[in-house]
């Protein structure tokens, strides 16, 4: 366990430094009906021109004090705030959130819940123009921020035209045509494709290379981010502030710390670590793919010899191997065949024809805009397909009430608070055991149950809305899998997880699917892929463009490309390894070589 460090953090302002832009001293934050603070007493300070990523569990407070930031925790928010946030002088707990616009910009994890308007030059001018700026400078503005982040040649288009990434992209502009000194992002990559993570990694380094900004980012995917920051600030599951320094001196030097309480590190670093107890002295940690890459070929053979050679990379050879498999002659339990789908007047699935046979674990990737979630929901009947076109077992989904399909497929939406009917955790969880009129005793026994398996036994009695971002999704899972249904559909099931609940809850599935549970899975994360799912869809343009065993879909780099992907960091890191051979066609941590415990 990290201690906590002492509120007096070194951070503040040290002699002959630049005063800070934003300061943090002893914030501590409770929501209303909630028993604890989270944040508890966080003290950090972030300088002009500097990058803080502010890493932690679920549930420890992230998101949370990125509201804090720039006013709407606790004045759009209600929430209990003890402590100061100082940002360019000013008090946020007494300035309105209109005076910190000007001085904090915003970017949430979901571009579309920020955009309004119905062109790209009238997004960016609406914050200036409720600040009743003169018209010329409103456009000069306006301009100076589009071409800042790409976008000015496409200032008329809708904002609805722009790839996930381009609307991203867009509310980094907003924020900057505010003026505002410091940006404030929270998972600004989570719903996004390797290109779209790519377009705002890119908005954001031209504009820290300016050095007129400041940026506080909240970020799980750090394979992305790990290259951008220079500080890192650490909370633990209780919110307290555990560490802050530098990337080298946080994310390097105490990884094995910072892996022990659940904080999502570099794949690289993973490796790294698992890859020192089978012998092989990477020192310093590496951090990405390139620099594990490098070490890799500078250090001598070290005698390992098995390719994934450990009884846990064995056991899971074994398991996928005796899982059904596209080539076997099993009646599909899930067919797809001709399915034809439209949003409004777009038509976003074309002749989709899929089958899935029981006890798979497919993942279904491809780039925003590919069709993933579409063609998911439409499997599950959230969006019902035409008729005879998608079957499970022998339900017709087209024909089928939505009572009838939860006892078929479970759905996790890949917004938790898409699916939330209850005014408490624990209710949310009985609602679907109460639908089937099983006695009390047992709806409360098997709610207990899963409150248990997912950590949530201390939030039982809270509205669903009131939990952190993962918080949600593992209720979310939950209340998908209370049911029983044989096969279970996820959007997204690791978005706004930390490291720990994240591996908990594929242990979990991986279990369920062991047990015969088939699994489908829509996902950007292509590690994630790599080490669960047996069986890969490739989607492009609505169209299946390639499907197989996952190990051959990515061994074709030209395919990965040609969707808009890119190949796992692991495998970016080993491939083509000339010193390591044995480590060279690797692609999953679990395979990786390792030491006796």
């Amino acid at each position: 366990m990290i201690a906590p460090r002492p509120a007096t953090s070194a951070a503040l302002a040290p002699a002959g430094s630049p005063a800070p832009l934003l300061t943090v001293r002893d914030v501590a934050i409770t929501h209303e009906g909630a028993d604890a603070a989270t944040p508890a007493a966080v003290t950090f300070a972030v300088r002009p021109g500097e990058v803080v990523l502010i890493l932690g569990p679920s549930g420890s407070g992230k998101s949370t004090l990125a509201l804090a930031l720039n006013g709407l925790i606790p004045h759009a928010i209600p929430a209990v705030v003890t402590g100061e946030v100082i940002v360019d002088g000013i008090d946020a707990a007494t300035a309105t959130v209109a005076q910190l616009s000007t001085r904090v910009g915003m970017v949430f994890q979901d571009p579309d819940a920020q955009l309004v308007t119905g062109s790209v030059l009238d997004e960016v001018a609406f914050g200036p123009e409720n600040l009743r700026m003169p018209v010329a400078d409103v456009l000069a503005r306006s301009e100076a921020a589009l071409r800042r982040v790409g976008l000015w040649e496409r200032r008329a288009d809708n904002p609805d035209r722009l790839s996930g990434g381009g609307r991203q992209r867009l509310a980094i502009a907003c924020a900057l045509a505010m003026g505002s000194a410091l940006v404030v992002l929270d998972e600004p990559t989570a719903n996004l494709d390797p290109q779209g993570i790519d377009e705002v990694y890119e908005a954001l380094g031209d504009l820290v290379s300016a050095g007129d900004r400041s940026i506080v980012l909240v970020e799980h995917n750090l394979d992305a981010a790990v290259g951008f920051v220079d500080r890192v600030v650490v909370l633990d599951h209780a919110g307290r502030l555990v560490a802050d320094g530098p990337v080298d001196e946080v994310l390097r030097a105490r990884a094995e710390e910072l892996h022990r309480i659940g904080v999502w590190l570099p794949t690289s670093t993973l490796a790294a670590l698992r890859l020192r107890e089978a012998g092989y002295a990477l020192d310093p940690l590496p951090l990405t793919p390139a620099e594990l890459h490098d070490a890799l070929e500078a250090l001598p053979p070290v005698g390992v010899t098995a390719e994934g050679g450990t009884p846990e990379a064995d056991s899971a050879d074994a398991r996928r191997t005796a899982r059904p498999t596209a080539g076997t002659s099993a009646a599909p339990l899930i067919r797809v065949r001709d399915l034809a789908l439209a949003r409004g007047r777009t038509r976003v699935l074309h002749g989709i024809d899929l089958d899935v046979r029981g006890g798979e674990f497919v993942a279904i990737v491809g780039a925003n805009g590919a069709g993933k979630t579409s063609l998911i929901q439409a499997i599950a009947g959230v969006v019902p397909p035409p008729r005879g076109t998608v079957t499970v077992g022998d339900l017709d989904v087209g024909r089928s009430d939505a009572r009838t399909l939860a006892t078929r497929i479970g759905f996790v939406f890949q917004n938790p608070e898409h699916q939330f009917i209850a005014h408490t955790v624990f209710d949310e969880l009985a609602h679907g055991l109460r639908l089937q009129h099983l006695p009390e005793d047992e709806v409360r026994t098997r709610t207990e149950q899963m409150l248990e398996r997912f950590g949530l036994e201390q939030k039982a009695h809270l509205h669903p809305f009131l939990l952190s971002g993962g918080q949600k999704r593992r209720l979310s899972v939950g209340t998908a899998l209370v049911a029983g249904a044989p096969v279970l559909a996820l959007d997204e099931p690791t978005f706004g997880q930390d490291r720990a609940r994240a591996d908990e809850l594929l242990r979990l599935l991986t279990e369920l699917n062991d047990d015969g549970t088939t699994i489908l899975v829509v996902t950007h994360d292509m590690q994630l892929v790599t080490e669960h799912a047996d069986r890969t869809v490739v989607l492009a343009g609505g169209r299946v463009l390639a499907q197989g065993p996952t190990a051959e879909v990515f061994a074709d780099a030209a395919l990965i490309q040609s969707a808009g992907l890119r190949q796992p960091p692991l495998r970016r890191a080993l491939q083509g390894l000339v010193r390591h051979p044995e480590l060279a066609r690797v692609a999953r941590l679990a395979d990786l070589p390792r030491g006796a415990a």
